[in-house]
């Protein structure tokens, strides 16, 4: 069809899209479309160009070539940069409205001879949160009767044996039908947007929810992600696909990519020869169908569309797939039916396994790609004493071993999640940039006692782990598998004085004021998340340090408490802060028997003798150090607590909910603290995420300081930007965890003590005087 003769882009609404109303019309409907499905059937269908007229030979999808890197397709083809794209009209129609009435009552489609299957592109009935595309009366998918396809073929493999081909290669089959239907429809009878007219029927009315909504799917494991979003309204969306199909489409548009919030995306039956990159940017992207066009290859950055369930390719002239489709673990269909690539072993491997074996054959076949560029310091102030005793601290969720699982990280190759290659690469990141304090979250005890503590003694490290309550309730065969926080300290240069574990649950419910709350019950109670603190001294100058270390609750719905959890660790650092400040000065030999105390394995070292302690008057003169992961995003009121000092007790994130003082009188802490990473807020090196999956990247974990006692001098810089652009999620080769690790150093400020008044000399004669 000529560029002038596309139909103009807009919405559709069928005069046969409306509910029957009746029985008997429900019945006239079902023989009436069922009349036409045989029509429809016996009509011939269009085929695509043969790969015979691409004019040379295509290499099937394991054919030999070179691997250069991580962008290697199977094939050995170089990859494609963006053309220059103008721009596109689009189309809008609903997403996520069922049909009103019974669940089983479709609607009649307004095309005329065609009547697709009720689950147009495999998707049936109420398939992925929305309803198919029905166009008219209900049909029962038939059984292969007779030993045929629905594309006409027979039911035998390719040796011709009689045996039944897969289910799935059935299902192919039936979809590239479809698509050969709707290209016919298009094409032939210059009816463009036909995935958007057989949705007319569901363009009924408009859904959007809450951004703290919690779907099935998001459900799918026991341990997610905080969402992207806490309790707010979610900007209205009235739209989530698109229909650009048989316009005659050459070139796509890169602000259609700004769209990313689409989850249906149909291109169907154009002239479109490249898929731009910027297809990766559609993250929420559930089914894209591409088929009839004149594609030669998939970029890279479609393996950063991790939620695909449907991509649909058919006659294509596709020769090669990259390894970065391994990255769409949810993906349950490949259609590639009717392109080149389709003549090799890749055809056998669809017909008798499925798309998920293809799918993983390509993560685990992927080569290593090359290590990222390293992540250097960067320098906040750089006009610090020398004489100034310094400390560096590097916090990190290191990601326990029992939850990197497949079900829960099925875009990381198997090899790249496996325990012992990403502990190997988090104890080598603390051996590189030594670090005076470590602090960990998500390590088990196993993990500590086995390998971590014994590791990092030889590095000079002493530690300390606290295994979440829930170890308390378990057989010792299995309290080794849970996880908790770990704090690591260099012992040639501190001396610890204190230590201690909080049990949020145990601190909240036992508060005398929230004895009697139903709240504090039934939201705090069951959660098993912990808080640590320790004091340390320096060996030098005697400067002592408070260092907390914690993980809060991850649930976005339990913001309240997540304010209940920060508001106990605030309280205790501070109890903690006013015993050392009475406390008299430690005796010199008293420390160094503390330091006699060998743990199991330890070999003592010649350590220097410590020197005085240093007093101090008030608990905000110690310096004070927080890290840990917070589950809290910048906009967060646990952040607002910690930044400001006080959070009032009418907060929107206390839920209306009733927590003693704490929502009677608010909540606040003496400490002036600020977030090491807000220094780079704004620049060139911001800090994006600390947490990054294909479905949350934000900044939650943090290391918070005292700037009255404590100067910043460097940060860890974030990772390269350009290095993500091709991986969906971590954790990956070169990034162990879920988690980056982020490090700042700084320098304990000289203190300010009141000194002695002398008395003016003014010569001899005053003296005299």
């Amino acid at each position: 069809m000529a560029d002038g003769d596309r139909h103009p882009i807009q919405a559709f609404s069928s005069p046969l899209s409306s509910n029957f109303s009746s029985s008997s019309s429900i019945a006239n409907g079902i023989l009436l479309n069922s009349l036409l499905s045989h029509l429809v059937a016996a009509q011939p269908t269009a085929h695509s160009k043969t790969s015979a007229s691409l004019g040379q030979n295509l290499r099937g999808m394991y054919g030999q070539g070179p691997q250069q890197g991580h962008n290697n397709r199977l094939s050995g083809a170089p990859g494609r940069g963006q053309p220059n794209i103008p721009p596109v009209q689009y189309q809008q129609y609903n997403y996520g409205q069922q049909p009103q009435g019974h669940p089983h009552q479709h609607h009649a489609h307004h095309h005329q001879n065609l009547q697709p299957d009720p689950g147009v592109h495999g998707l049936p009935a109420g398939n992925m949160g929305h309803s198919s595309y029905s166009t008219g009366a209900h049909q029962a998918s038939s059984p292969f009767a007779g030993g045929s396809h629905p594309s006409g073929q027979t039911a035998t493999t390719r040796g011709g044996s009689g045996q039944a081909i897969s289910d799935s290669w059935g299902e192919q089959l039936k979809l590239y039908k479809q698509a050969q239907e709707a290209h016919q429809t298009m094409v032939e009878q210059h009816l463009p947007h036909y995935y958007a007219r057989a949705k007319a029927s569901d363009n009924k009315g408009v859904v959007y929810a809450s951004e703290g909504t919690t779907t099935t799917e998001d459900q799918e494991v026991a341990r997610n992600r905080p969402s992207y979003t806490t309790n707010k309204l979610v900007k209205r969306q009235d739209w989530h696909n698109l229909d650009l199909s048989g316009q005659g489409v050459r070139k796509i548009a890169r602000a259609l990519f700004s769209y990313d919030f689409l989850v249906e995306l149909y291109i169907a039956s154009n002239k479109i020869t490249v898929l731009p990159p910027d297809i990766g940017k559609l993250r929420c992207l559930k089914v894209l169908e591409a088929s009839h066009n004149e594609l030669h290859e998939l970029p890279p950055e479609i393996g950063m569309c991790t939620n695909l369930q449907q991509l649909i390719l058919f006659n294509n002239h596709i020769t090669s797939l990259p390894y970065e489709l391994g990255f769409l673990y949810k993906l349950e269909m490949l259609g590639l039916h009717g392109n080149p690539l389709m003549n090799g072993s890749l055809k056998d491997e669809i017909m008798n396994k499925d798309t998920k074996s293809l799918i993983n054959s390509l993560l685990v076949d992927a080569p290593v790609p090359p290590a990222p560029a390293p992540r250097l310091p960067i320098t906040v102030q750089d006009d610090v004493a020398s004489s100034l005793e310094r400390v560096s601290v590097l916090t990190w969720n290191i990601l326990c071993e029992r939850y990197a699982t497949k079900q829960m990280y099925g875009y990381t190759p198997p090899s790249a999640l496996e325990w012992d290659y990403r502990k190997q690469l988090i104890l080598d990141e603390i051996y590189d940039r030594n670090p005076d304090i470590v602090c960990l979250q998500e390590i088990s005890r196993n993990a500590y006692e086995n390998e971590f503590s014994p590791s990092l003694a030889k590095h000079g490290y002493r530690g300390i782990q606290w295994s979440r309550p829930k170890v308390k309730t378990l057989p010792n065969n299995m309290v080794g598998g849970v996880d908790g926080c770990a704090t690591f300290w260099k012992t040639d240069k501190w001396i610890v004085l204190q230590k201690e574990m909080l049990d949020y649950s145990h601190l909240t419910i036992t508060r005398p004021d929230l004895k009697q709350n139903h709240d504090v019950y039934n939201r705090a109670m069951g959660k098993d998340n912990i808080g640590t603190i320790i004091l340390l001294e320096s060996r030098v100058t005697g400067s002592r340090l408070i260092v907390a270390n914690t993980h809060l609750a991850w649930e976005p719905d339990l913001c309240d408490v997540k304010l209940l959890q920060i508001a106990c660790l605030m309280e205790n650092i501070t109890r903690l802060g006013d015993k050392w400040t009475r406390t008299p000065p430690m005796a010199i030999d008293k420390k160094q028997a503390i330091q006699g105390i060998l743990e199991e394995g330890e070999e003592r070292q010649e350590l220097p003798p410590p020197g005085p302690s240093q007093e101090y008057r008030n608990n905000t003169d110690i310096p004070l150090i927080i890290c840990g992961d917070y589950n809290s995003t910048p906009s967060s009121g646990v952040y607002d607590f910690l930044a400001t000092g006080r959070l009032s007790h009418d907060h929107p994130e206390w839920l209306g909910r009733k927590y003693g003082n704490f929502t009677r009188d608010g909540v606040e802490h003496p400490f002036s603290i600020r977030s090491a990473y807000a220094h780079l807020r704004g620049g060139p090196h911001e800090l994006s995420f600390t947490n990054y999956t294909p479905t949350f990247r934000e900044v939650i974990d943090y290391i918070w300081y005292s700037t009255n006692t404590l100067e910043l001098v460097s940060l860890l810089a974030p990772p390269d930007k350009q290095a993500l652009t091709r991986i969906p999620g971590f954790p990956y080769y070169h990034f162990p965890s879920d988690h980056i690790q982020i490090m700042a150093e700084y320098v304990i400020r000289p203190r300010k003590d009141k000194r002695a008044v002398v008395e003016p000399d003014f010569g001899p004669s005053s003296r005299r005087t």
